[in-house]
């Protein structure tokens, strides 16, 4: 950032003074210093704080979970590779603590407990599933269809509609399409709402803004940041939380997709935090893992600051007004106007920018994010990690 806080400043000291006090206790003695993963907290005090609100989990539960979940992530990863073409997906269970994955061929199963995990036979492989969601996103959807995904557990495809337009015969002729588009199963689920993306127009906060819209950053990149591309073009130019000429849209996708890069002039640096908002400590970024369907996830934005749920879905196609928006992962955190293009982090794993939703966050609602390392790949960006 250009300006320095004294919440910001205080970061930084802690940092520098932890690196300097390890160096010297390494000089000082040669015995091995203790691993600090091995006994530090998997998340700030802040976002334990937000999980153990939203997720109505005490401290020792949100950092139980907090840790099977990283251990998932990691088992997933080998999972994806150990069974091959074999692999249907897998979920994450919060009442064992366990990761649960899909595979069409019993012999596999070994493998996948071999790796920590409980396994499920099914019948259609993650490939199959993803191509006859694909075929999907080929037809266009009527308003009255919030969006569609693959549902790993139920080893089909999930079509979400609004409640209100569930019979109107437009949105009853793209279930039957999606029913007639191969061997895949598609179930009807409801929504209270249609999506709608959280750009907001200008308000008092920490965000940035472009144009008279005002949104929120995601995660620092080695050059700039990330964020929701329905929140400025390329070429615009962007005003830091000061009101200062703080950078560009260097690349702007929606919709289709809905992430952008905003490369950040001199006078301005980056810091792998993602900001408090000044009531909780900045949580530091450690890299971006992904977790898995049914993971604990946490949201910060300009507007409603910390907000915690979990993943309910990935890969799903969400029909704003403007036009779809695929890949994209549902949770189960609220979200408001501002809000857009804030980060959703699992423990100290950066997962996305925020995008849109349905509800707020005094009722309740539903939130989706585009995926961090889609947008890393799409623009040869590095995350600024601690």
């Amino acid at each position: 950032m250009k300006r320095t806080t004294p919440l910001r400043a205080a970061v930084a000291a802690l940092l520098l003074t932890v690196g300097l006090g390890a160096a010297h206790a390494g000089a000082a003695n040669a015995a091995p210093l203790p691993d600090p993963a091995a006994t530090a907290p998997p998340a700030s005090a802040g976002l334990l704080d937000a999980m153990r609100r939203d997720l109505g989990l005490t401290a020792s539960q949100a950092e139980e979970r907090l840790r099977a979940e990283k251990a998932a992530s990691a088992a997933d990863k080998a999972a994806r590779q150990a069974v091959g073409g074999a692999y249907g997906g897998s979920w994450f269970e919060p009442g064992t603590g366990r990761l649960v994955v899909a595979v069409t061929d019993r012999a596999e199963e070994a493998a996948v407990r071999a790796l920590g995990a409980d396994s499920r036979l099914v019948r259609h492989s993650a490939a199959t599933l993803d191509r006859a969601k694909a075929r999907l996103d080929t037809l266009r959807a009527p308003a009255g269809v919030a969006s569609w995904h693959v549902d790993p557990r139920a080893n089909s495809l999930v079509v979400t509609v609004v409640r209100a337009e569930r019979n109107a015969p437009a949105v009853r002729e793209f279930v039957e399409k999606a029913r007639s588009n191969g061997p895949v199963a598609v179930t009807v689920a409801e929504t209270a709402e249609a999506p709608r993306t959280y750009a907001a127009g200008t308000v008092g906060g920490d965000p940035y803004y472009t144009g008279n819209v005002r949104c929120s950053i995601g995660f620092s990149v080695h050059g700039g940041f990330v964020t929701a591309g329905h929140c400025g073009r390329a070429g615009a130019a962007v005003r830091g939380w000061d009101g200062s000429a703080m950078g560009t849209f260097q690349g702007s996708s929606f919709p289709g997709d809905d992430y952008a890069y905003v490369g950040i002039h001199s006078g301005w640096w980056t810091v792998p935090v993602v900001l408090g908002w000044g009531t909780i400590p900045d949580q530091l970024v450690r890299g971006s893992g992904e977790a898995p369907v049914g993971a604990s996830i946490c949201r910060s934005g300009s507007t409603t600051h910390w907000h915690c749920g979990t993943v309910l879905a990935k890969n799903e196609t969400v029909n704003y007004s403007q036009g779809a928006v695929h890949q994209m992962t549902k949770t189960s955190v609220c979200a408001e106007g501002g809000d857009s293009g804030g980060s959703f982090l699992s423990g100290d794993q950066a997962q996305g920018v925020t995008s849109g939703g349905w509800g707020n966050c005094s009722s309740g609602g539903q939130t989706w994010f585009q995926p961090i390392n889609e947008i890393l790949g799409r623009y040869g960006l590095t995350l600024h990690t601690a």
